[in-house]
């Protein structure tokens, strides 16, 4: 009879960390980063069905990196806790640092268990306040830990050198054509220092979170022609408030 392979604790996790670290890196990147009337969500993302960014709830969003699959199982059950807890108690109640810890203990539970592989995602939950110090992101990683970020947070892909990029060119209190303009321009860059890509608003997903909004949601997609002049550097577009798909409710199904 053959003696069992030994794995110590620290290595198994070590690795189930590296496997998932691995998976993520494969995707292309999510950068979020606040401006002077929200938080900005932008992603390269050519498919216009299979979302990186998400609303959750009144003021808050969701942004992913990973497996598809996963992470949508991970959004469909946050929108499902937010809903029930604002309907349970308060819709004051329901807030990005809680959905964190709830998203932070299914992704733990997963990653220590023996049975299962752990999720290869990563996730961002965003939550944009009265003010602009009221702001909050949280960054989710494979294994459970939950990273309080502070203006702008990368995930994915070339996270590293794009976050370089971001931590010298963002401020506090860019206008909105600002802040995408960065989170392009650093999504465009050639991490081995070849000339950047031309990204085209057909391969790029972006949304806003704006606390000048009327409305209680304040999740707004940023589409088609708006976009195109955002990325023009016409500050007008800021403006612009037309219906797009995040007018109706976000959906758990």
């Amino acid at each position: 009879m053959s003696t069992p392979f030994y794995v110590s604790p620290q290595q198994a996790m070590a690795d189930r960390a590296e496997y998932a670290r691995k998976g993520i890196a494969r995707g292309r990147s999510v950068v979020v980063l606040t401006y002077a009337d929200g938080i900005v969500f932008v992603a390269e993302n050519t498919s216009r069905a299979l979302h990186k960014v998400s609303e959750i709830y009144d003021k808050i969003a969701f942004a992913a990196v990973g497996r598809y699959n996963e992470f949508e199982n991970l959004r469909i059950g946050g929108v499902r806790y937010a809903d029930l807890r604002g309907y349970s108690y308060d819709r004051a109640d329901v807030t990005a640092r809680g959905l964190a810890n709830v998203y932070a203990q299914t992704l733990g539970t997963v990653f220590s268990s023996v049975g299962e592989k752990p999720y290869e995602v990563e996730l961002i939950v965003a939550e944009v306040g009265r003010t602009a110090d009221n702001d909050q992101i949280y960054r989710l990683t494979p294994d459970g830990s939950v990273v309080d970020e502070k203006n702008y947070v990368v995930v994915g892909g070339n996270a590293d050198s794009i976050g370089n990029y971001l931590g010298q060119r963002h401020r506090v209190g860019m206008s909105l054509t600002e802040a995408v303009k960065v989170a392009v321009d650093s999504l465009a860059r050639d991490p081995n220092g070849g000339s950047p890509r031309a990204l085209t608003p057909e391969q790029l997903e972006v949304a806003v979170l704006d606390r000048q909004r009327f409305q209680q949601r304040k999740f707004k997609r940023i589409l088609g022609n708006q976009l195109g002049r955002l990325l023009d550097g016409d500050q007008s577009a800021e403006a612009d408030d037309e219906d797009d798909p995040a007018a109706t409710p976000p959906s758990d199904e």
